[in-house]
């Protein structure tokens, strides 16, 4: 006697198709809402390089946004780690101070006049110190960070003072300007009547676009292989075509300057770098589970008070390269260095998505976050715009780049 087969069960023949459009304009529409920060900054170029009569692309002025705002950049991606914690740290800009007062004395021939690359290390060493001391406080004795980092935002400007003499020191050596101020720039050739165009910005550039294409291409490529669902290949080729054209004609301008910035070859390290240990390293695991939800991350074994304290070494260690960078691109080492540099840098990473009680927030985001900032203060001062309605701007975006944060919150929890 024959054992019964099973057979599956039918398909109704009056299911409706799948509308392959319907699905594909949804992704998209997904991946915009997704990535609105980078809307976002697409949207504020347009408008100032409107209102501006195009100055605001003009390669030198891309240039100099780029030498302006580096050392916030380079805040931004320490802040964005210790908001993603769950943390917050007010004392970034008294400390880019003191360590761009230190610096100051160690490299300036009137004072120490160490080597500069003796000045720059020493320098950095100090500012994981500070990181540590601020670290120690909030991670071993339990005092929260905001006021830790407040006493600190108050000591070690006090500290600055006290190393300059409340005087301002200058003059440093070329080799330390150029960590703020330097360009790589030495194989230009002749480009329009009387214009040079750098070789190397643009070959810079063109491994970038290989760099991200071939990535983009891997992780499409890895995704489809453990039958994930991927973005559809028109929507896919054009944004690599978009990417391609926005950092080609980035670099194109560069090249049309003075060259590659050395504060951008040094924001490109930190971003790999960081970007690195945020996605694949354990560490940067142990953040995320922090900052979700840090009892339940105890719990599951993670030192927390280990990770605690590490986040803010490097926070003080990212806070002393701007102040060297802020200090070498000025030439100078003044008692009001620092001013608003952690207010710029906690902007820039909610402005970039990261959310305010932590758990999330990227590099990228925290980077697009800055550019925006400093889009922003650069074309109202081309336009003329005075330093209060600037303020007053700047205020307007970061109020209302959290209530869209916080509605993105309530709309998904509701769902």
């Amino acid at each position: 006697m024959s054992e019964p087969t099973t057979r599956p069960p039918s398909i109704p023949t009056d299911a409706p198709p799948v509308n392959r459009f319907t699905s594909a304009l949804a992704h998209v529409v997904t991946d915009l809402g997704r990535n609105g920060i980078f809307v976002a900054l697409i949207a504020v170029v347009v408008l100032f390089s409107i209102t501006t009569s195009g100055v605001l692309l003009r390669p030198q002025n891309i240039s100099n946004l780029i030498v302006q705002n580096g050392y916030i950049l380079v805040l931004a991606i320490g802040m964005v780690f210790i908001i993603v914690a769950g943390h917050i740290d007010l004392s970034v800009g008294s400390v880019a101070a003191f360590i761009g007062a230190i610096s100051g004395v160690l490299v300036s021939p009137l004072y120490l006049g160490l080597p500069w690359w003796a000045a720059i290390v020493i320098s950095l060493l100090v500012g994981a110190v500070v990181g540590a001391w601020q670290g120690f406080w909030v991670a071993f004795v339990g005092i929260p960070a905001f006021i830790v980092t407040l006493a600190g935002m108050l000591i070690f400007r006090g500290l600055a003072l006290v190393a300059l003499g409340n005087q301002n020191i200058g003059s440093f050596p070329a080799e330390y300007r150029a960590l703020g101020n330097g360009f790589l720039s030495f194989l230009e050739v002749p480009y329009g009547a009387r214009g040079h165009i750098d070789l190397i910005t643009l070959a810079a550039g063109a491994l970038a676009i290989i760099g991200i294409v071939v990535q983009s291409l891997r992780t499409r490529r890895g995704r489809q292989s453990y039958a994930q669902e991927v973005e559809p290949l028109g929507w896919f080729l054009l944004k690599m075509a978009l990417a391609v054209f926005g950092i080609g004609a980035f670099t194109f301008a560069l090249a049309q300057a003075k060259g590659l910035p050395i504060t951008l070859i040094v924001l490109a390290a930190l971003v790999l770098i960081y970007g690195i240990i945020q996605n694949r390293s354990v560490f940067g695991r142990h953040v995320y589970a922090i900052g979700g939800n840090r009892h339940a991350a105890e719990l599951s074994g993670i030192k927390t008070r280990q990770v605690d304290f590490w986040l803010f070494v490097n926070m003080g260690t990212l806070a002393a390269l701007a102040g060297l960078i802020f200090t070498a691109r000025l030439n100078l080492a003044g008692p009001k260095a620092g001013d608003g540099f952690e207010l710029e840098a906690i902007s820039a990473a909610f402005i970039g998505g990261a959310a305010v009680q932590g758990g999330v927030g990227t590099i990228g985001g925290a980077i697009i976050g800055g550019l925006i900032i400093g889009v922003l203060n650069n074309g109202m001062s081309l336009m003329g715009i005075g330093i209060e309605w600037q303020q007053a701007v700047k205020g307007l975006v970061l109020l209302l780049a959290v209530a869209f944060d916080v509605f993105n919150k309530r709309r998904s929890g509701g769902r």
